[in-house]
């Protein structure tokens, strides 16, 4: 730890302490006017923000839905549950009742609904709690399977698998001109875990499966569960079994996803686990590709699926009628046919789990479609435990190190082991501050962010995009890991560049404004946090304005000179419009490891909040 840097941040931060005003009651009643009608939605990716949710905040002009970028982990949820600050709606794609459990309470019952009523029954038990409560829905799946080049098939006079005895035969015939028949990146645990569960779907979703499934997941089974002696010994046997068929040995286990389509690409490779995706992306570099289910030793075919995301409303919605109906309204319009066709890449298949959305297969998906039509698409049981074991106990299989049965006992003990969550705190957060934009004055949880990691950087003025941080800044102690979920998740950088005042106000015009190929503000939670200055933006049918940029109350000169941090992910700082004369240094750094680096420091502090904007 370098202690003369941080004690510099130390004093820079001190005298932000007392400088700064704390962002007060933000015009008292249309405060709270605006945070009545205010329904704030955690949304786990921040590629949400590119077409998800403009679409939606479009469709609901007559309610202000706050989009926060939230996390891909349960356990941040339920950090916010138990210091008060769970939003109205959640969000969460690496997902598992099992680890929602905890929250159960917390979470309003959807069971009665026409959004649950929607999701056709093979899917929706998979989220039912076991009193019938159903708390979590899923959207639209991306499909996991087998990507095939048709092209080597076809070239060596072999046939497509149309079953598992295919599929074999399909490997080694391969095999013998040199071709490697299957392979994947089991480097991920998600790999290991998929194919686990995918050779296994039919089982799985059988009444056996599935009875243990929800014994396994119940938020009121206050004992930890293990595998059952039905169903799971024998998806052991049919994995050992597929590491025989397949080859696969200790070499698979270094290959990553570079690796493996590079292989494809070369055509040293068949097949590969993969996602639907994949087939677009290798039909448009020329190599005729197909998309192929888990073939089931008992005839069967399914497709591994992964929900984009799972959504929850919080409980207390229900004690003000008004707000519950808003949260219903912005929940079915996150659930609509038009809005998951948001989600999806252009040309990618729309396979949803509602009878309400209709399936939309590109010409990639013929192959699987009458598996689709069957309603045979899994979800992947995707608890914290599943990856971890899972990724642990197949590698040992596929070195050779473990057999079936011992492969079964592993991961049954691995379960049934007591979890340490113990972990240090790292930072005591001595208030609570809202992440709810207010007109006058901004959003206190962002700009105490902002200031703090305006003193870390020792810049005179700090400007990040709208889903730089995740919510409220609670009055609680966080670990190192809740400290990390304080900032985006995905890739965060810091830029950093001298400018005059001229070039600060077009670059705060720019962030506020928006830029093609940048994040342009749709709402006004979305537009950017300023630390170090104060910005007032007019609010117009057509989006904002800038219309002054002060600091210390007076307008900032055009001669003026100021050093400048830009807090933005890289494809929207390239497409920065800057001139020949600003160049921004840095970017090669990510904001959480700065963050970390300065909150596990001892002496650690968060600034106060300051008014930083006005929109009128």
């Amino acid at each position: 730890m370098r202690k003369k840097k941080w004690n510099r941040v130390l004093s820079v931060l001190l005298v932000m302490v007392t400088a700064i005003s704390l962002l007060s009651g933000c015009g008292g009643k249309s405060a709270e006017k605006e945070d009545a009608e205010t329904i704030t939605v955690y949304l786990w990716s921040t590629s949400l923000y590119e077409k998800y949710a403009p679409y939606i905040q479009e469709q609901l002009p007559d309610i202000n839905v706050e989009f926060v970028v939230g996390n891909n982990d349960l356990d941040f949820y339920k950090f916010l549950d138990e210091n008060g600050g769970l939003p109205d709606i959640i969000t969460c794609c690496r997902f598992s009742l099992h680890d929602a459990s905890p929250l159960k309470d917390s979470l309003m019952d959807l069971s009665t609904t026409n959004a649950a009523g929607a999701v056709y029954d093979t899917y929706l038990s998979n989220f039912m709690n076991e009193d019938g409560s159903i708390n979590w829905l899923p959207v639209c799946a991306d499909a996991h399977g087998f990507v095939v080049n048709k092209d080597l098939f076809e070239k060596y006079d072999i046939p497509l698998p149309t079953d598992y005895e295919s599929f074999v035969s399909a490997c080694q015939a391969f095999e013998e001109v040199g071709i490697r028949g299957f392979t994947a990146d089991y480097y991920y645990d998600y790999t290991c875990m998929e194919t686990l569960q995918g050779l296994s779907a039919s089982e799985l979703s059988s009444n056996a499966g599935r009875k243990w499934r929800t014994a396994y997941s119940d938020p009121d089974n206050t004992k930890r569960e293990g595998l059952d002696d039905t169903v799971w010994p024998e998806a052991f046997e049919r994995m050992e079994q597929f590491i025989e068929d397949t080859g696969l040995g200790q070499d698979d286990l270094d290959m990553n996803y570079d690796d493996v389509i590079e292989m494809f690409q070369s055509g040293k490779l068949a097949m590969y686990f993969g996602s639907s995706a994949g087939v677009k992306m290798f039909q448009d570099q020329g190599i005729n590709t197909t998309f192929l289910p888990f073939f089931q030793q008992n005839g069967e075919k399914w497709l591994m699926t992964t929900p984009y995301f799972q959504v929850a409303l919080n409980r207390d919605l229900t004690q003000d009628e008004a707000r519950r109906k808003k949260a219903m309204k912005v929940l079915n319009t996150m659930l609509s046919e038009d809005a998951q066709n948001q989600i999806i890449y252009d040309g990618q298949d729309l396979l949803s789990y509602s009878q309400n959305v209709n399936i939309h297969l590109t010409e990639y998906m013929k192959d699987v479609k009458p598996v689709i039509e069957e309603n045979h698409m899994y979800i992947r049981i995707a608890s914290n435990d599943f990856f971890s074991v899972s990724k642990d106990v197949v590698s040992r299989m596929i070195s050779g190190e473990y057999d079936a049965g011992q492969a079964y006992q592993s991961f049954n003990s691995q379960l049934l082991e007591k979890e340490d969550t113990s972990e240090n705190i790292v930072l005591e957060s001595q208030k609570s501050y809202s992440n709810r934009f207010h007109s006058s004055g901004g959003n206190a949880a962002y700009s105490v962010m902002a200031n703090t990691l305006r003193g870390i950087y020792g810049t005179d003025v700090l400007i990040a995009t709208g889903n730089s941080f995740t919510g409220n800044v609670l009055k609680a102690g966080y670990t190192e890991k809740m400290a990390r979920c304080m900032i985006m998740p995905n890739s965060l950088l810091a830029y950093s560049c001298k400018m005059s005042g001229a070039e600060l106000k077009e670059t705060v015009r720019n962030f506020i404004e928006g830029y093609q190929g940048g994040l342009i503000p749709f709402n006004r939670g979305s537009l950017p946090v300023v630390s170090g200055i104060s910005a007032e933006v007019m609010e117009t049918d057509d989006g904002y304005t800038l219309s002054k940029v002060t600091k210390d109350g007076k307008s900032i000169q055009d001669n003026d000179t100021f050093t400048v941090t830009c807090l933005a992910i890289s494809k929207h700082m390239e497409a920065y419009p800057a001139d020949e004369n600003m160049v921004f240094e840095g970017g090669d750094t990510f904001v959480k490891d700065t963050w970390i680096e300065y909150v596990s420091d001892e002496n650690a502090i968060l600034a106060e909040p300051e008014d930083y904007i006005n929109v009128r």
